[in-house]
Order: structure tokens, then C-alpha cells, then sequence
């Protein structure tokens, strides 16, 4: 009798043994054919390219501290050339240069280049972003947005120079006036250098009418610039407001991607959000 009860004792044993090793066996099996976790970096959305478009009396070099700036914090960056002759040839040139980009992109313009991203229509487009930029609407020509008689304040009459062309004519600032005028806020040798690196600007530029813009229907930001001296402040604060951009403001001059690059880089990466 004895016996029988030890035999039974034994069996239950083996039997209890094999159910904790079929599960174990289980739960190795459901562990081994999980699906592994997301990891942070494959699931984090990938930051959207920035395009810099310079504006007149500037070209691509001028952004070139903000682009460190921006490529610093992970960004990619674009700095085209914009060819000055007019907003709808300009966006069209911008736009071929930037053909290979893909994923979202931030269109940034400063000065007249506000103007050429106005007229770029592109569905990837996340956001629009003006520095102390023209963001002309439909069928306004850039020189009605700097007309002194409403917008007092510009200095930029006196210190334009004018060169007949065989198409036309193209307008530079004379080189002795560049830093009172445009950027009053560098150093006499940094404006001497923007001076001469400066491109010309088809002076039927500031005369084409605008197309239908693309900052009625794109999320926009805009930094004035509130010492500016060749697009009065008020006329930026007018454009800001008629793009219902959100707006910020720095005391600087016309050239605040050179003298400001911070606070240029803080309106960016907003919009880049």
C-alpha cells in the first residue's frame, strides 16, 4: 500500500515537471518569434530639407552661416542660385534645382527671394518661411510692396547704381553705400565683402507682376526686420500680416542672415517642426 502511494507521488511529480518545461518551451518559442521593439531612430520622422533662396543684391554665400547652423541640428540644406531676372523665371530655376530633393521641404526667402518662393508650387512644400522677404499676392510686382510714398524709410533710392544691358537693365548697390544701406549691422570689412559679392537684378524684375502665391495656402513664418533700411519695416509687417504668417521680430538690418543668423535659424526650425 505504502508503495503504491510513493508510486503515485513520483508520477505527479513527473507530471508537474513536464508542465513547467512545455511552458518554459513556450515561452521561449512566443519571445523568439516577437516582433523586436521600434527603436527610437527608425521610428523619428525625418527632418525636412531646408532651400535658402537669397534675395537681390546677395547670393548663396550669404546664407552660409545659417546653413551651418541648421546642418549642425541635422538638417539638409539647400543653397541655389537665384538668377535675379524675374519671380516666375526665378521659381522656375529654384525649382529645377531642387528637382532631386525628396521627402518634405522648408522654403526659406529672404528679401526678394521671399518673392521667387511666393511663385513655387510644389506638394512637398511644409511650410514657407520670409526673412524680412517680399511675399508679393497675386499680380503685385515687388516695387509696390517697397513704394516710399506708403512705405517710408528706405534708403535704397540713392544707393542704387544702374547698368544698361542688352536686355534690359540690371541694378547693384554701390559697393561705398552697401553697409549704411543694407547691413549697417556687420563690420565695415564683413559688408565690403558682401558688397562684392553681390549679383546683379534685372531691373524688369521689380516690375513682374506676381503669380497666384503659394503662402495662401502654405503654413507661413515671417521675421522682420525691424531696422531694415531697404524694405521698411511696415511693409513687412503688412506682407506678414496678409499671409496670416506667424510672425516674429529681431532689431536688425536688411541683412540678418548675416547679422542674426540665431534668431534667422530659431524662425526656421519653427517652421521646420
Amino acid at each position: 500500500m505504502h508503495k503504491l502511494v510513493r508510486l503515485r507521488n513520483v508520477m505527479t511529480v513527473l507530471a508537474a515537471t513536464a508542465v513547467l518545461a512545455t511552458a518554459a518551451c513556450g515561452s521561449d518559442t512566443e519571445s523568439a518569434d516577437a516582433p523586436a521593439p521600434t527603436t527610437t531612430a527608425a521610428a523619428a520622422v525625418a527632418k525636412p530639407t531646408i532651400v535658402l533662396v537669397h534675395g537681390s543684391f546677395s547670393d548663396s554665400s550669404s546664407w552660409d552661416t545659417v546653413a551651418g547652423k541648421l546642418r549642425a541640428q541635422g538638417y539638409q540644406v539647400v543653397q541655389p542660385e537665384n538668377p535675379l531676372r524675374g519671380p516666375s523665371s526665378d521659381a522656375a530655376a529654384v525649382t529645377s534645382a531642387i528637382a532631386n530633393v525628396t521627402g518634405p521641404v522648408v522654403l526659406v526667402g529672404h528679401s526678394y527671394g521671399g518673392a521667387v518662393i511666393s511663385n513655387m508650387h510644389r506638394p512637398e512644400v511644409k511650410s514657407a518661411v520670409f526673412i524680412a522677404g517680399f511675399a508679393p499676392a497675386k499680380g503685385e510686382p515687388v516695387q509696390a510692396l517697397s513704394d516710399p510714398a506708403k512705405y517710408p524709410g528706405s534708403k535704397i533710392g540713392p544707393a542704387l547704381q544702374i547698368k544698361p544691358t542688352d536686355t534690359g537693365a540690371e541694378v547693384t548697390l554701390k559697393p561705398e553705400q552697401f553697409g549704411e544701406v543694407f547691413a549697417q549691422d556687420v563690420s565695415a570689412d564683413v559688408a565690403a565683402q558682401l558688397a562684392a559679392r553681390q549679383r546683379p537684378t534685372s531691373a524688369a524684375a521689380q516690375a513682374e507682376p506676381s503669380g497666384d502665391p503659394s503662402w495662401a495656402s502654405t503654413p507661413s513664418w515671417y521675421l522682420i526686420s525691424t531696422e531694415d533700411q531697404i524694405l521698411p519695416p511696415a511693409a513687412q509687417r503688412f506682407q506678414a500680416d496678409r499671409a496670416k504668417a506667424q510672425v516674429s521680430e529681431v532689431k536688425s538690418s536688411h541683412a540678418s542672415p548675416v547679422s542674426h543668423p540665431d534668431e534667422v535659424v530659431a524662425t526656421i526650425t519653427a517652421a521646420a517642426r
